[in-house]
């Protein structure tokens, strides 16, 4: 870990590039004031968009430059901390490097910080429910533990809760890998769940992307650990990333060690024993992925230091996490389930999966991140009764190849309200209303979460209107 002087931040000129709405930029904004440094925020858009964000910084001494940058802020800071949005190829982060500058993320002033061993989840789909899982377990055995990182809550603003002895659960992005890539820095226990095809926009390729995946695990040392998908080839080609001891989970061979799925039993091998965590019956979360990310977490939060029963009572304990899978609501037997999260097609597969003894009417479409999505509209086209489509720069070529594979389609339309009155209308009792985009929300939405926030209330509207109907 680096040391402490490294990150004496008194008196220091630093640049936060990208404030947004969320908490990640909020969170090193006030924390980096409350390390003394002199703080300047810049971010593209305007005051009355950044509005929620500006009042939580309302009293505190930041300097604000909104709806612009400029190139004077990028050349005389020390310091420029870049919202994960912000791509690292970004002209403005080059001309603060020519001016020499250090680079820095939220996550990278974390990891220097953090007193505490971290635990750190990614993968193109699980990330959040394997985090989640782990610290569920994890709290069983210390109720202090920490959940931060893309999920929605500040890293830097937990840290004053972490003692050295605290365990720590990181949802990491390929974002903030990079980042963590380029100090070399890596969690003592990385955890990848899967990799497909996602954020092509931002990636000159597949390849590309999935390095960054790799970068979880690269600057590890022999002493960590790096639990790995077996069953997913392209998450596996990765177990030789860096000097962890790699330990796999998945479905189980008989021989080697790690957490797996046989039958109806989720088991932990280890040292030559084997022991039963749970089993398959008893867990609460549905869908088949869902186990994979119970196998994961169980065996992070036991490499982490939990046991045998921490697990048990976790795994048991578990729910849904908003906007993945999360049922909002019945009407007149119609069941409506916010997949929001969905923003990769290998989200919605396990999505329809998930639901495939019931009739669906899929609600998709949105951002376009130049992931291909004709293997996405065949399934969808077999599996769905109709594909109820929100407009987005994605929406046209999904709906091609939707129409291709001879599904229903409807829209697309410009407001969740509409979707939702459309997708019931085509639904049947003991059906689903599947929100499982596949795509970004970007245009009709601020992001994902306000999607979900979206539909849920657009469900609750329909609700009322049909007299509380059940």
């Amino acid at each position: 870990m680096t040391q402490a002087s490294s990150l004496d931040l008194r008196g220091k000129r630093v640049l936060v590039m990208g404030l947004g709405t969320r908490s990640g930029g909020l969170g090193v904004t006030r924390w980096l004031v409350e390390q003394g440094a002199e703080v300047t925020v810049t971010d593209l858009r305007s005051a009355e968009e950044l509005r929620p964000s500006l009042e939580a910084l309302r009293g505190l001494p930041v300097r604000l430059v909104l709806g612009e940058h400029r190139r004077e802020d990028f050349e005389r800071h020390e310091i420029v901390v870049r919202n994960p949005a912000v791509p690292r190829e970004s002209p403005w982060l080059a001309l603060a490097r020519a001016a020499g500058a250090r680079i820095e993320m939220e996550m990278t002033l974390f990891f220097r910080a953090c007193p505490a061993p971290i635990v750190g989840v990614t993968g193109t789909k699980g990330k959040t429910t394997t985090a989640t899982l782990c610290a569920t377990i994890l709290r069983q055995w210390r109720p202090d533990t920490v959940l931060a990182g893309n999920l929605g809550r500040s890293a830097l603003e937990a840290l004053p809760e972490i003692r050295p002895d605290t365990p720590v659960v990181l949802e990491l992005s390929s974002w903030q890998l990079e980042g963590l890539d380029e100090h070399g820095l890596s969690p003592h226990v990385a955890v990848l769940t899967t990799i497909s095809p996602d954020h092509l926009d931002r990636y000159p390729s597949f390849e590309a992307y999935v390095d960054a995946k790799r970068a979880i695990a690269r600057h590890q040392r022999s002493s960590d650990w790096f639990v790995v998908n077996r069953d997913d080839p392209v998450a596996w080609s990765c177990r030789d990333a860096g000097a962890g001891r790699v330990v796999p989970f998945g479905r189980d061979d008989g021989a080697s060690e790690g957490a797996f799925w046989r039958g109806d039993l989720l088991l932990w091998r280890s040292a030559g024993s084997e022991q039963e965590l749970l089993r398959r019956s008893e867990f609460p979360l549905a869908g088949t992925h869902a186990v994979y990310d119970a196998l994961a977490a169980a065996a992070a939060a036991l490499l982490r230091g939990a046991a045998i029963e921490h697990v048990r009572r976790g795994l048991a304990a578990a729910r849904p996490v908003p906007h993945r899978l999360e049922r909002v609501a019945a009407i007149d037997g119609v069941e409506f389930v916010n997949d929001s999260a969905a923003t990769a097609p290998a989200a919605v597969l396990a999505a329809l999966e998930t639901f495939a003894e019931r009739p669906i009417v899929l609600i998709g479409g949105g951002a376009a991140k130049n992931v291909p999505l004709d293997e996405l509209a065949r399934v969808a086209a077999a599996r769905t009764r109709a594909v109820v489509l929100l407009d987005g720069t994605a929406t046209p070529g999904y709906q091609t190849a939707l129409l291709a594979a001879r599904a229903r389609v409807y829209g697309p339309y410009r407001s969740m309200d509409e979707a939702v009155r459309q997708a019931f209308a085509l639904a049947e009792p003991g059906g689903v209303v599947l929100l499982s985009p596949g795509c970004a929300s970007f245009g009709l939405f601020r992001d994902e979460f306000h999607r979900g926030e979206s539909f849920r209330a657009a469900v609750q509207r329909l609700r009322e209107e049909r007299g509380g109907a059940r």
